[in-house]
């Protein structure tokens, strides 16, 4: 009578040497490679200002798409944005939001670092 492999398929997911594993690469989670790779956002290479009040108790904000960044650049594009600006903000889902209407400033900052803007919404 055969014998079943009762291991088939299980891998290692904890080691006490470098702690918690990748299921996916097998590598210590610090150093996983394969879990933080993510394809940028599809998009047309044109980035988008709009102004948007709706969810805010009609306080508006600035709202800024399509920018073909990596999340950290993103970050440092947004806080070199708000201080521009001189106001706060936030990155939700790949969109950069900064409080208040500063969609002249905004345009004006973006074509001088080589993006091409287009103004969106009403």
């Amino acid at each position: 009578m055969a014998m079943k492999n009762q291991n088939k398929g299980a891998a290692t997911v904890y080691s006490t040497e470098s702690g918690k594993l990748c299921p996916d690469c097998n590598e210590p989670a610090a150093k996983c490679v394969c879990r933080k790779k993510q394809a940028l956002p599809a998009g047309d290479g044109i980035v988008r200002l709009m102004r948007e009040t709706k969810g805010r108790k009609g306080k508006g904000v600035t709202l800024i798409t399509g920018v073909p960044l990596e999340s950290e650049e993103l970050k440092i594009l947004a806080k070199t944005l708000k201080q521009k600006c001189g106001s706060g903000g936030s990155i939700k889902e790949g969109i950069i939001e900064i409080q208040g209407d500063h969609r002249d400033m905004l345009e004006q900052e973006l074509v001088s670092l080589g993006y091409t803007v287009k103004r969106a919404g009403g």
